[in-house]
C-alpha cells in the first residue's frame, strides 16, 4: 500500500464525523443571506433609503456572487486545500452578514451582503469534492442530505426572519445568521488541521486547469442543467407571488403558494440524488423534471386562479434537476480534483446565466402585459436544460476530455 493511500485512510476514518458535522452546517448557510433578508426588504429599505433600482439590484446579487466566487473556488481549494477552504468560506460569510446588519447605507448593505454570498458560493462547489473525499462509500447518500439541509436553509429564513425582526429589529434579524455560520467553521478549522498534519510532507496532487474544461461536453453538459434549472427556480421565486396577484389572488396566498414551492424541493432534494446514483440512465429523470415544469407551467399560464397548488407543487418539482446536478458533480468524475474543477465550472457559468433568469421574466412582462412570452422564455430554456441533461447523463468522467497533461490519477492513490 503505497504511503498516501494510508495516510488518506486514516484521515478519512478518523474525520468523519467531523467532516458529517461540518457538510451538515456549512449545507445549512449556503441560502440564508439570500432569503432572510426578502420578508424585511420594505424596513431595509426604509432604514437605508434604499431605491427600488437598488432593491431589484439586490436581487442579482446572489447569483453574481455564486458565480463568480464559485469559479474561483477551484484555485482557492488548490493553494489552501478543501478543508482550509471551507473553514474561509464560512468564516467570510460570518464577517459578511455582521457586517451589513450595521450598514448605514445601500452601497455598504449591498457591498457587505456580496461579502456573505461570496463565502456560501465558495461553500457551494467545495461541498462536492469534499464529500467524495470523505465519503467515497455514501456519496449519493450524503449529497441527497446535504441538498435538503440546503434547502431547509432556504425555506427557514423566511419564517424567522420577521418575529426575529418585531422583538429586536432588522438588523438583529439579518445578524442572527451569522451564529450558524461561525459555528459552521469549527468542524472545518478542526478537520483543516488534520487534514494538514495527515498530508505533511507528501507531494502536492496534480489539478485541473480551469481552461481544460472548456473542451469537456461534461462540463457544458453539468453547467447547462445546473444553469437552467437555477434560473427557472430563481425567475419563480421573483415572479410567482405577482403572477398570483394578477391572476386576483391575496398577497397572503401569494407568499403561501412560494412557501409551498420552496418546500416541494426538501423531499426532492433527498430523493433525487438517491435516485440518480441508482439510475443506468439518469435522463429519466431529466425528462421527468420537463414534465412537471410543463404541467405547472400550463396550469399557472392558463388557469392560475384554479387548483393552484396543483400547478405550483408540479412546478416547484421541476427544480428536481438541481440537486440531481449535484449528484452529477461526483458521478462525471473520477478524482477529488476533477470534482472541485467540474462544480467550480457548473457553478460559476451556471449561476452567471441564471442570474438572467428573474430580468428577462420581468421585462417581457412588462413590454407585453401579460405572462405569456415570460412562460415561452421559461420553455426554451427547459429545451436547452434538457439537451443538457442528456450530455450530462451519458457515462462519462470529466477526466476523460482532458489533454493528457491535465489528466489526474485516480482518487484511490492521490486525493488529498
Amino acid at each position: 500500500m503505497c504511503p498516501r493511500r494510508s495516510s488518506q485512510s486514516r484521515g478519512t476514518r478518523g474525520g468523519r464525523v467531523t467532516v458529517a458535522l461540518g457538510v451538515v452546517l456549512v449545507a445549512l448557510n449556503l441560502r440564508p443571506a439570500v432569503t432572510a433578508v426578502s420578508p424585511l426588504l420594505a424596513d431595509v429599505r426604509a432604514d437605508l433609503g434604499m431605491s427600488a433600482t437598488a432593491a431589484g439590484l439586490l436581487g442579482t446579487v446572489p447569483t453574481v456572487a455564486f458565480a463568480a466566487f464559485g469559479a474561483a473556488a477551484p484555485a482557492l481549494a488548490r493553494r489552501w486545500g478543501l478543508e482550509r477552504t471551507a473553514w474561509a468560506a464560512m468564516l467570510l460569510t460570518t464577517a459578511g452578514l455582521l457586517l451589513r446588519a450595521v450598514a448605514p447605507g445601500t452601497v455598504s448593505f449591498l457591498a457587505r451582503s456580496l461579502l456573505a454570498l461570496g463565502g456560501m458560493g465558495v461553500g457551494n462547489v467545495v461541498l462536492p469534492p469534499l464529500v467524495k473525499r470523505y465519503f467515497p462509500d455514501r456519496v449519493g447518500a450524503v449529497t441527497g442530505l446535504y441538498a435538503m439541509l440546503l434547502a431547509a436553509g432556504t425555506a427557514l429564513p423566511p419564517l424567522l426572519a420577521v418575529p426575529v425582526a418585531d422583538l429586536a429589529g432588522w438588523r438583529a434579524s439579518v445578524a442572527t445568521w451569522s451564529l450558524l455560520s461561525l459555528a459552521a467553521a469549527v468542524p472545518w478549522l478542526v478537520t483543516a488541521h488534520r487534514a494538514r498534519r495527515d498530508t505533511a510532507g507528501l507531494p502536492a496532487a496534480p489539478h485541473v486547469p480551469a481552461g481544460a474544461l472548456l473542451r469537456s461536453p461534461v462540463a457544458w453538459g453539468l453547467a447547462g442543467l445546473l444553469g437552467m434549472t437555477s434560473l427557472n427556480t430563481y425567475a419563480m421565486f421573483a415572479w410567482l407571488p405577482t403572477l398570483l396577484l394578477d391572476a386576483g389572488l391575496t398577497a397572503a396566498e401569494g407568499g403561501t403558494m412560494l412557501a409551498l414551492f420552496a418546500a416541494v424541493g426538501m423531499p426532492m432534494s433527498l430523493l433525487v440524488p438517491w435516485l440518480t446514483f441508482r439510475m443506468r440512465n439518469p435522463f429519466w429523470l431529466v425528462l421527468t423534471f420537463l414534465l412537471a415544469y410543463a404541467v405547472g407551467y400550463l396550469g399557472l399560464l392558463l388557469r392560475p386562479a384554479d387548483l393552484t397548488w396543483l400547478w405550483v407543487v408540479a412546478a416547484g418539482a421541476g427544480p428536481g434537476a438541481f440537486p440531481m446536478a449535484l449528484a452529477m458533480v461526483n458521478l462525471r468524475s473520477r478524482t477529488t480534483q476533477g470534482s472541485a474543477a467540474l462544480s467550480g465550472f457548473a457553478q460559476g457559468v451556471g449561476y452567471t446565466v441564471a442570474g438572467a433568469g428573474p430580468f428577462v421574466v420581468g421585462w417581457l412582462r412588462d413590454a407585453t402585459g401579460g405572462w405569456g412570452a415570460a412562460f415561452g422564455f421559461l420553455a426554451a430554456t427547459l429545451v436547452v436544460q434538457v439537451l443538457a441533461g442528456w450530455v450530462i447523463s451519458r457515462p462519462r468522467a470529466v477526466e476523460d476530455d482532458l489533454p493528457a497533461p491535465a489528466v489526474v490519477v485516480p482518487a484511490t492513490t492521490l486525493d488529498r
